[in-house]
């Protein structure tokens, strides 16, 4: 889908605050109900899965049935561990 046939492309600024928010909670799973509750400003629902889409797609979330789970991580060691094979 090319960004002219979206609708509800979003802005930097929205998906910055998206990833703030997932980066920063306390739980390992939030529902998408609760991630519209915890966000600074509303956001148009089909902005956020479009959103939502995005980070997943670049391995920064895992979405399941049970809710939306932070995967990213930016440790240079476990970058490392996982480049060389290292078993954990």
């Amino acid at each position: 889908m090319s960004l002219q046939e979206l609708k509800h492309a979003p802005t930097l600024n929205t998906v910055l605050m998206v990833e703030n928010v997932l980066k920063s909670m306390d739980e390992s799973v939030i529902s998408i109900a609760e991630l519209k509750r915890r966000l600074p400003k509303q956001v148009n629902h089909n902005t956020l899965m479009v959103v939502l889409e995005y980070l997943e797609e670049s391995n920064k979330i895992a979405v399941s049935l049970k809710g939306i789970t932070w995967i990213h991580n930016t440790n240079p060691f476990l970058k490392k561990a996982v480049a060389r094979g290292l078993e954990l």
